[in-house]
């Protein structure tokens, strides 16, 4: 059942404000143990069940997907070696387009035509631009995990700093600190929603001033991240198994509309704006779930067994497929749901 915390939480970022009067203190604040571990997916166990759908062999472990409706682009960020590759979405047993990587990528983000790749070990930003593969680097230090554009900046998780970076163009224009683990970053009309997964929190970030507003505690394992077409953003505590949702609102506190059990290590997340579906994955299970989020409370409308260790997953906007990637050489699976 559906838990409302609204009340509470109203309450819970009047406190928090108060303690944020510095970023360094505002994820102290949220920090409930002395050693502090991100959130990973679960190991998952032998499938029990064929994955649904088609499968397309791929003899590489993805570390994270995204898919351009432009371009009509799957982008896989691969290992063994570092590497992206570039498929037609229509096509998806051609040959792709490899590009090497510095190192390994956690996370691939669009931005217009573009797709922004972290690189943690190179201490880069790589602006890929689809479906051709060209790459500029950007230097970035403090080990960049995730980044987003907010209107004509670009943000990054620099959790090797313990801040964020703020970039206009390929120059840096602001750090902000206060974070232990940044990890995923959000937009947020001008402002950023900062995923902390050490802290395990939520931070909205003025980006003009640098300022940090009252940060809100996500679970207890808070890993991934995505925004709707709402503005709400959910965000997967992989930990406790919940699905939080939060709203964030100009001169107004951060509030958390939504706590909802998903048992199963949630990890992967992909939403499909079309027919408002939020779809996540659950590597505990080798599952694959879609829910209905129109409404104020999530809907299971589908559940399916997908390959080993789903860790990555994608939408194609136009037909609704949903690309479910492989951490450990399963393939890609096609879903129609």
């Amino acid at each position: 059942m559906l838990r409302r915390v609204v009340a509470v939480l109203v309450a819970g970022a009047a406190v928090l404000a108060g303690c944020s009067s510095g970023n360094e203190q505002a994820g102290e604040a949220l920090q409930v143990a002395k050693s502090l571990v991100a959130a990973t997916p679960a190991t998952a166990p032998p499938t029990s069940a064929a994955p649904a759908g088609a499968v397309h062999p791929l003899s590489r472990p993805v570390a994270a997907m995204a898919v351009d409706p432009g371009s009509r682009t799957l982008a896989l960020a691969v290992r063994q070696p570092d590497e992206l590759l570039l498929l037609g979405l229509d096509d998806l047993a051609g040959t792709p387009r490899a590009v090497p990587l510095p190192g390994a990528v956690e996370q691939l983000t669009l931005a217009g035509s573009e797709l922004l790749a972290p690189v943690p070990s190179a201490d880069q930003l790589l602006r890929v631009k689809l479906p051709g593969g060209e790459v500029e680097r950007v230097p970035v230090s403090g080990q960049p995990t995730g980044a987003v554009m907010v209107g004509q900046r670009t943000v990054v998780a620099t959790p090797g700093t313990r801040n964020i970076t703020v970039l206009n163009g390929t120059r840096e224009e602001r750090r902000v600190d206060g974070f232990q683990g940044a990890a995923v970053v959000l937009p947020s009309d001008s402002r950023a929603l900062v995923i902390d997964r050490l802290h395990t929190s939520v931070t909205p970030v003025d980006l003009d001033t640098g300022k940090l507003g009252a940060a809100l505690r996500a679970g207890d394992g808070a890993s991934n991240a995505l925004v709707d077409r709402f503005g709400r953003a959910f965000v997967v505590d992989t930990t406790s198994g919940e699905l939080l949702a939060f709203t964030d609102t100009p001169n107004q506190p951060l509030l958390m509309r939504l706590r909802y059990p998903m048992p199963g290590a949630p990890w992967g997340l992909a939403y499909d704006s079309k027919r408002d579906l939020l779809w996540i994955t659950l590597t505990q299970r080798n599952e694959l779930v879609g829910y209905d989020i129109s409404g104020a409370e999530p809907v299971e409308r589908h559940r399916f067994p997908t390959v080993h260790q789903p860790n990555s997953v994608a939408v194609d906007q136009d037909s609704g497929r949903v690309l479910v990637a492989s951490a450990d050489s399963g393939g890609v699976q096609v879903v129609q749901p």
